[in-house]
C-alpha cells in the first residue's frame, strides 16, 4: 500500500522560482537541461499558468488552490498528486485519470489513482 508524504518545501533553486512565480525562468532552465525533482512538493496556491510540465514528476506532490489554467499535463506523472480546490479549466489530464477520480481530488482532496484508459 502506498504511503502519502508530507509535502515538502524544497531547497532546489528551480523549485524556488516556481515559488516565486517565475515560471518562465522555470521552464528556461529546463529548455537548457536542468531538472528538478517535484516529487512531494508543496506546490499549494502556486500560479503554475505556463508551466511546461511535460516530463515532470509530480507524483504526490500537494497542488491544493494551484492555478493550473490552460496547463497540458498529459506528459506529466501525477499519481498520488493532490488538486484540492485548484483551477483546472482548460487542462489536458493524463488518459489514465478519468473525469471521477479528478473530481474526487478536485472537492476532496483524496490522491490520484492512475486506471488503464
Amino acid at each position: 500500500m502506498a504511503v502519502a508524504h508530507k509535502p515538502v518545501m524544497k531547497d532546489d533553486n528551480m523549485y524556488q522560482l516556481l515559488r516565486e512565480g517565475r515560471v518562465k525562468d522555470f521552464n528556461a532552465l529546463r529548455e537548457q537541461g536542468k531538472t528538478c525533482d517535484l516529487r512531494n512538493a508543496d506546490l499549494r496556491g502556486l500560479d503554475l499558468r505556463g508551466l511546461d510540465a511535460d516530463g515532470l514528476d509530480l507524483r504526490d506532490a500537494y497542488l491544493r488552490q494551484a492555478d493550473l489554467r490552460g496547463l497540458d499535463l498529459t506528459g506529466a506523472r501525477l499519481e498520488g498528486a493532490s488538486i484540492n480546490g485548484a483551477k483546472i479549466s482548460g487542462v489536458y489530464f493524463p488518459p489514465e485519470l478519468n473525469a471521477e477520480e479528478l473530481t474526487l481530488s478536485l472537492l476532496h482532496g483524496t490522491r490520484l489513482r492512475y486506471r488503464s484508459p
